[in-house]
């Protein structure tokens, strides 16, 4: 018992590491952009394939990755992704032009990344029970201190390495030892307990069906609901990854080095504070009341809504990065509960799959964001960003409506009641 207790901790502290590296190597190719172009001669149109390409790579593959993961080890489906993304990384060391970055950032690092999410949430949901908002929530920090120190990392990698390529290397190189290290530390499921998904593996999940696990997502109006809600997410934080700087930076006649600074810093720091606080706080009332998860999700997009309105009428760079901050804020509360709140509702042999194709619509729809407030910016201007920035609060005022149906419809219906049995 007590080595579960120290256990389901390593396995965060582990899994966190991984989840660094899955995030700064996705912020790598952004950062590195200028000395690739300026090395191998990619023109911008190259670029943006590329980066559209993995988009639908993981869109496609994350489906794949959720069916396996409810079907296979966890523990090696995520060891393996590990190490096969650090290594696809490595060879984008190597590349001598476009079909090279094509084919191992996109195709090959895509499918690599796809295997992660889908087994890391659900094994995470195996060891944590009434500690599993603050579990997930430690998890996701990880996302952004791994946008936030990428950049760090890489401009000092840079001025030690002296090259593009060496940073990749570098990045992939640390990857593939961290996965090694998981071979001999990670492991499956729970000991001295019979878990509802031990009893799973019991009755031999190779029996369940493509179908019924198509249906324990889709005939599930409560996911669904969560579903529309992480969609909204991913819309507005895609939009504002890729437009925010030249907004701010346009707008206010600024640096677009200094706007970018600026925009994402802050925003991703008020984040990271509100994923943890977040965490504590889900986990500290959703056992006494079991809709606060979904409550506490839909308060977020209604009080985020007002400040992404606010961002695009700013009318002086501080008061946007108050706004950013304050956008950063809901955010956070709202995604420290993104799978949890999936995972209130779906039984654990379907969560890998259902983790698959929440991430495949969010994947998708999410993804379309950042082309139309590139066609708003090139038809209107400035004042195009600031009609962007209202439709997507208006995204998530919508999806907040979508997600009261579940809270006050279908919620009771479809909660999961799981065993209690989870060392504080």
């Amino acid at each position: 018992m007590r080595k579960e207790k120290t256990y389901k901790w390593l396995l965060i502290a582990m899994l966190s590491c991984a989840f660094f590296f899955h995030q700064a190597d996705r912020a790598l190719f952004g950062l590195l952009t200028i000395p690739i172009q300026k090395d191998i001669g990619l023109t911008d149109v190259q670029i943006g394939w590329i980066n559209t390409t993995l988009s639908w790579t993981l869109a496609a593959m994350t489906v794949v990755a959720g069916f396996v993961g409810d079907r296979c080890s966890r523990k090696w489906l995520i060891t393996l992704s590990l190490i096969a993304w650090s290594l696809m990384t490595v060879c984008m060391g190597f590349i001598g032009g476009f079909w090279g970055a094509l084919f191992f950032r996109s195709i090959a690092t895509g499918v690599g990344e796809s295997f992660y999410a889908p087994s890391a949430y659900a094994l995470i949901a195996v060891h944590h029970k009434k500690t599993r908002s603050l579990a997930l929530s430690i998890h996701q920090a990880a996302l952004y201190v791994g946008l936030m120190v990428s950049g760090l990392a890489v401009a000092w990698l840079l001025g030690f390495l002296g090259s593009w390529r060496s940073v990749f290397i570098a990045f992939g190189a640390v990857g593939c030892l961290l996965g090694i290290m998981f071979i001999w530390t990670l492991k499956d499921g729970e000991r001295g307990e019979k878990s509802e998904e031990k009893r799973v593996k019991s009755e031999d999940k190779r029996g369940i069906g493509l179908g019924e696990s198509l249906r324990a997502y889709f005939c599930n109006p409560s996911a669904l609901c969560a579903t529309a809600g992480f969609v909204a997410i991913v819309f507005v934080n895609n939009a504002y990854l890729f437009w925010a700087p030249k907004f701010a930076a346009e707008k206010f006649a600024i640096d677009v080095g200094e706007a970018g600074k600026g925009v994402m810093l802050w925003h991703h720091l008020f984040a990271f504070g509100a994923i943890l606080v977040g965490g504590v706080l889900t986990d500290r009332f959703v056992a006494k009341m079991p809709r606060f998860r979904l409550g506490f999700q839909i308060a977020a997009l209604l009080l985020g809504a007002p400040m992404l309105l606010w961002i695009g009428l700013s009318q002086s760079f501080v008061t946007l990065l108050v706004a950013a901050s304050a956008y950063g804020v809901f955010r956070g509360f709202f995604e420290v509960n993104t799978h949890a709140s999936l995972f209130d509702v779906v039984p654990p042999q379907f969560r890998s799959t259902a983790v698959g194709l929440l991430n495949m619509i969010a994947f998708f729809f999410g993804g379309l964001s950042g082309v139309a407030m590139g066609a708003l910016s090139q038809k209107f201007g400035v004042r195009g960003f600031e009609i962007g920035f209202g439709i997507m609060a208006a995204f998530y005022a919508v999806a907040a409506l979508l997600m009261m149906f579940s809270f006050f419809f279908t919620f009771k219906k479809n909660k999961v009641v799981e065993g209690e049995r989870d060392e504080e």
